[in-house]
């Protein structure tokens, strides 16, 4: 009895567990608060879209102040303008160009994609894609932590939590991923509830902490005069805010989300999925607004925190260390307050983790699944987030639950993804000859392409993650790939009239096919090829033949439609022509429908190539072509599972 119930058990398991397969070319099957698009010409007003970004951006409210501190001291008010410069004329309008070149939420990434092809451009993409799952499982792992530090450092429970934070943090994590196993509904109603709340008890923090520093007056002065003795001067102060500004880049994080949830941004009555313009003008404002807001925030806080926070309780084990605005509220505003705060800080820092999981989830299906570079079960929701969940744990784990150690992480997958997104438009700009954008968005690039160098000189963990990564995708890519390889990739097959009218004309009789790599395509090389074929096989004169050759354009991609041409040449040699990244998934693809087009069991006959076996399989891997014959074959033995109606392939 028990082996019997046993199959049904894991069969319910298996199908619980594949269900809802994420295909980023179809309408459903995405979860999380900017996984699929609305429908054209639908959606939510901008500023509500905003709060999707805020859940992530204005949430770094939490612990940049006192990041900020930790890297900056007294100089951190100075490097936060630093900052703030850069993020407005900076990364602010590297974004709204990109608002306008990947208008469907592809972002920067497809941008580069499709600037580049061939096994260096998808190298370059998955490389990113290290970095960009740097960002968003840093974004899990810090937000958790921080948050696990309010509940923590909050009066009413530092004796009964005091010691474990890293199981807090863990738990959360843990939940993070329970939450999505269940499935994680859009919510952008929440996130406006959570951004409206955080943001107006930000704002209370801040006033009351400007009247503080106003009525006691010697704060600034105190402030001013330690400043001028450490660093002399204006100049001075403005250079070293320039070499710490490196360690303050969390404060630009939100962009790339920005962007991401564009399709949820209600266009005109008069767009086209073409040409969204009315959307993409909205999520100009989005990302102007966000920035804006930022910005306002983050010099405030930085001021405020730097003045009345003794430096001490910024460091490890200090009572302000990763959360300095929620010391203020306690400190000033009474501990109810402060309670009230640290709850609104911890749901907007959690939210943040479901978002930055979103992301994942969406991410690597849009581009692995086309790459052929991902596992089948790898389109299905719930083993990713598995997958995510524990990797989450290791990294909670390296990094024992702190946020500081983790800064440096975070930073380095933030500013890959801006400097990738400052060279796309850099490029952009130069093939559209808009001559003075260029030169700007060179310059941007240059800067943060030398704050990320700086930042991983001075912070390596955050590349060493990445590095992990990008080796993890780049391993199971090519393995995917490689367990792929004999898969019938071809979505799609269609006939011009010429090669119509040869299909039929054969039907009538044995159809025959010869396939050809095509040389100088003059008579002789025809004529020579048909008697090879007839006296390999032992075939009579009167059988005839017509030609296919295929032309390899991209072998980096993985699926394709076809599109088969008829002509003529030399008066008498029937030839079909194609293009396609793999050679035999094409002749397969095109003998497959011959056959079901006529009902006819079609042949086809190759020569063997010459050459080591090892050698021209990854020809064909790599290249799209090699040993064509035994691969066609086993494209077709695979398509086919029945070999009564598999086409023939003959060898000679």
């Amino acid at each position: 009895m028990v082996t019997t119930e046993r199959p049904p058990s894991t069969g319910r398991l298996r199908a619980w567990m594949l269900e809802g397969l994420s295909d980023m070319g179809k309408g459903g099957g995405h979860t999380g608060p900017h996984a699929e698009p609305e429908p054209p010409h639908q959606g939510q007003r901008w500023w509500r879209v905003m709060c999707l970004t805020g859940v992530d951006y204005f949430s770094t409210l939490g612990y940049q102040p006192g990041i900020a501190a930790l890297a900056a001291g007294l100089l951190s008010p100075v490097a936060t303008i630093v900052l703030v410069v850069v993020t407005l004329a900076g990364a602010l309008p590297v974004y709204r160009r990109v608002a306008e070149e990947s208008p469907h939420g592809e972002g920067s990434i497809a941008m580069l994609e499709r600037l580049l092809s061939f096994w260096q451009g998808k190298l370059f993409v998955l490389t990113l894609l290290g970095f960009a799952a740097t960002d968003f499982l840093i974004t899990i792992t810090l937000s958790a932590a921080d948050a696990s530090t309010h509940l923590v450092e909050n009066p009413h429970l530092t004796e009964a939590l005091d010691g474990k934070q890293m199981l807090i943090t863990l738990v959360l994590v843990a939940l993070l991923g329970a939450v999505f196993l269940k499935g994680f509904l859009e919510a952008i109603g929440v996130a406006v509830a959570l951004v409206g709340v955080y943001l107006a008890l930000n704002l209370v923090v801040v006033v009351t902490g400007l009247w503080h520093v106003v009525t006691a007056g010697h704060v600034i002065t105190d402030w001013s005069s330690a400043l001028t003795a450490q660093h002399g001067n204006v100049f001075v102060m403005v250079g070293v805010a320039l070499i710490v500004f490196p360690k303050l880049a969390l404060g630009l994080s939100g962009f790339e989300t920005g962007v991401a949830v564009m399709p949820h941004v209600q266009g005109d009555p008069g767009d086209t999925e073409q040409r969204p313009t009315g959307r993409i003008r909205d999520t100009k404002k989005l990302l102007t607004t966000a920035a804006l807001i930022m910005s306002c925030f983050l010099i405030a806080t930085s001021f405020i925190t730097t003045l009345l926070i003794p430096e001490k309780e910024f460091k490890t084990g200090g009572q302000a260390n990763g959360r300095a605005l929620a010391y203020l509220a306690h400190e000033y505003l009474g501990n109810a307050f402060g309670t009230v705060y640290d709850v609104s800080t911890i749901a907007i820092l959690w939210f943040a983790g479901a978002s930055a999981m979103a992301g994942l989830l969406n991410l690597m299906p849009r581009y692995l699944p086309r790459y052929g570079m991902a596992p089948h079960w790898a389109r299905a929701v719930r083993p990713m987030v598995i997958v995510f969940t524990l990797i989450a744990f290791l990294v909670t784990w390296i990094f024992d639950a702190n946020v500081d150690k983790q800064g440096g992480a975070y930073a380095t997958g933030v500013l890959v993804l801006i400097s990738s997104a400052a060279i796309a438009v850099t490029i952009a700009a130069r093939k559209a000859g808009q001559r003075g954008w260029t030169i700007v968005f060179a310059m941007i690039s240059t800067v943060f392409l030398y704050t990320t160098v700086v930042n991983v000189i001075e912070r390596p963990d955050g590349v060493k993650i990445g590095a992990c990564f990008i080796i993890g995708i780049i391993l199971v890519s090519l393995l995917s790939r490689l367990a792929r390889a004999f898969e019938l990739r071809v979505t799609s097959v269609s006939l011009d009239p010429m090669a119509e009218r040869f299909i039929r004309d054969m039907a009538s009789r044995k159809m025959r096919f010869i396939a050809n790599e095509p040389g100088h395509r003059d008579k002789a090389e025809y004529r020579d090829k048909i008697e090879q074929i007839r006296a390999d096989n032992d075939m009579p004169e009167q059988e005839d033949f017509v030609f296919v050759e295929v032309t390899v354009t991209d072998p980096s991609e993985f699926e394709a439609g076809l599109t088969v041409r008829g002509e003529v040449l030399h008066g008498r040699y029937r030839v079909l022509t194609l293009e396609s990244a793999s050679i035999p998934n094409a002749l397969a693809a095109l003998l497959l429908h011959v056959r079901d087009l006529t009902g006819c069991t079609p042949h086809i006959y190759f020569e063997w190539t010459e050459g080591s076996p090892f050698t021209n399989f990854l020809r064909f891997f790599l290249f799209g072509q090699g040993e064509v014959a035994p691969v066609t074959r086993e494209v077709l033995r695979e398509a086919e599972p029945d070999r009564v109606r598999r086409p023939r392939v003959h060898t000679g």
